[in-house]
């Protein structure tokens, strides 16, 4: 559920360095718990399971410094050349591409999500059962000192600049040095209908004090983006969300989960996390919901009756959703998030440090839940691929 300007993972055991901002946003969640120990919108030789993105521009993408002049110049809008491939995908930097004006203007994008009933009539499983809905709360204020990991993603897209959520997840290739970001599929590829996005950043703790969005022209870029701007130099996400991913809640949707690897546009020497002070670890295959006492979802919706600019949470026992007999089941929580919230982190406590364990992807049309996928053996390949790519990397 990305949002356009005209719409809505064993654990990895590196040791992050504890900052306040880290500590506030453990704290947060020590009311979860895990039982069993513990959206709607929307290869470099990759693994089987993954596809990996990066840098490298045949074609018509620039893969000269005149190529490159063009690129920035607006010869990124030339949506014709729809980028598919792994290796066809580009995103070199364009300082200030994203100034404060811009980021303003981009809104929330269609939802990616699904009609209850639709779920049932589409595959061999009955619709699901009624979730009460759980109205979206703002998290506290200035945001990097409660939830310091999240973040907004914007990128281009077809149709305009449209927006997603993510997370600084920890890599155990650079313990307390990660620049990965946790988010949906379908906010870096569209699926089996289109391609790459373009011009995708990462603004971690987007609008630290929740400036509402009618304001936002008149706040100081130090305000809306406290740590800057970080540009995906590479990305991964699956080959089943990349060759069944599409508008609206399907099979992909169970796939629908990507990582990038980020660099500040500034040029800082620093990492992502030395930056912020904080990332969260993954629990790849997790329990199920049954075995989920509770999670808490992030995201900054975008559609109404939300505006974009808070970072929003839902808290939750999580229950099954499942698309298909053959495939693994999404977790589901209630909650009133619309599009932006895509790709948001779902969390729970577990050895006292703040633990992923899913992200958005859909919603139901009236807005009262959020499933996301099941972070599985798929997912946790996508992750190792990119991480073990930038291992070598100071």
């Amino acid at each position: 559920m990305p949002s356009r300007p005209s719409g809505i993972s064993t654990p990895t055991r590196s040791r992050v360095r504890r900052s306040t901002a880290a500590a506030a946003a453990t704290a947060a969640l020590l009311a979860l718990t895990a039982t069993a120990c513990g959206p709607t919108d929307n290869n470099a030789s990759a693994a089987p399971g993954s596809s990996s993105a990066g840098q490298k521009h045949p074609g018509d993408l620039p893969t000269s410094i005149d190529g490159l002049k063009k690129w920035k110049d607006g010869g990124w809008k030339n949506w014709d050349k729809w980028s598919r491939r792994a290796q066809d995908f580009a995103n070199p930097i364009i300082k200030d591409h994203w100034n404060p004006e811009r980021l303003a203007q981009a809104k929330s994008a269609p939802d990616v999500g699904v009609q209850d009933a639709a779920l049932g009539g589409q595959s061999d499983v009955p619709a699901p059962g009624p979730k009460a809905a759980v109205t979206a709360q703002e998290v506290v204020r200035p945001y990097h000192r409660n939830m310091a990991p999240i973040g907004k993603i914007f990128f281009d897209s077809p149709e305009g600049p449209m927006v997603c959520s993510g997370t600084i997840v920890e890599d155990p290739a650079h313990p307390g040095k990660s620049n990965l970001v946790w988010t949906a599929g379908h906010c870096v590829h569209t699926g089996k209908q289109g391609g790459w996005m373009r011009n995708i950043v990462f603004v971690p703790s987007f609008n630290d004090n929740g400036v509402p969005a009618n304001q936002l022209n008149n706040t100081t870029a130090a305000q809306m983006m406290p740590y800057g701007k970080f540009w995906a130099d590479w990305v991964n996400t699956s080959n089943q969300w990349i060759s069944m991913g599409g508008e609206k809640g399907n099979d992909g949707s169970v796939y629908d989960f990507a990582v990038m690897h980020v660099k500040p546009e500034n040029g800082s020497g620093k990492s992502l996390e030395e930056t912020v002070g904080a990332a969260a670890q993954i629990w790849f295959n997790s329990p199920y919901a049954e075995g989920i006492g509770s999670l808490k979802a992030f995201g900054y919706p975008a559609a109404a009756p939300y505006d974009g600019a808070r970072m929003m949470s839902c808290l939750d026992r999580p229950d099954r959703l499942t698309m298909e007999r053959n495939m693994p089941p999404m977790d589901r929580i209630g909650c009133t998030m619309t599009g932006g919230s895509s790709g948001g982190g779902w969390f729970v406590s577990r050895g006292g440090k703040l633990t992923l364990v899913s992200n958005t992807s859909i919603t139901n049309g009236q807005h009262t839940w959020l499933a996301g996928p099941h972070l599985g053996p798929e997912a946790q390949e996508v992750f190792t691929t990119l991480s073990q790519k930038f291992a070598a990397q100071r």
